[in-house]
């Protein structure tokens, strides 16, 4: 039972035919395998540069507006007589104020600290 007959043992001579498909097999794989070393390698460079790369400055700091570090920014904001402010939202150097005037028109205003005025009065009509 363990022996192996003399005949599975030794490889018999692909026909031709046969010979040249199984070397353009044998080529298809390695040119594979190299694609994918190259794509491997330029994964792998792309991480390391990313790993590598200083973080990007914070966007108060590249608009040229710096918050000293010794004590607070103080900005007073004027806004219209008679606005009640309803809401506030901040995005940077920018602060949303949202309300309604005395007369009951609801408007957005947009306060740009690092400009120091409002940069927008926008009036919002509607439902």
């Amino acid at each position: 039972m363990s022996n192996v007959e003399p005949d599975e043992q030794e490889e018999k001579p692909l026909d031709p035919v046969m010979e040249n498909v199984r070397r353009k097999m044998v080529r298809l794989q390695l040119v594979s395998a190299g694609i994918m070393g190259v794509m491997l390698m330029a994964v792998l460079a792309a991480i390391v540069y990313k790993v590598t790369q200083r973080a990007p400055e914070a966007s108060v700091a590249s608009s040229g507006f710096s918050v000293p570090s010794e004590q607070p920014l103080a900005i007073a904001v004027a806004l219209p007589a008679g606005f009640v402010v309803e809401d506030t939202s901040l995005s940077g150097n920018q602060i949303l104020f949202y309300g309604r005037l005395a007369d009951g028109q609801r408007k957005a205003l947009v306060f740009d600290s690092s400009v120091g005025r409002i940069v927008a009065d926008v009036t919002v009509a509607g439902n």
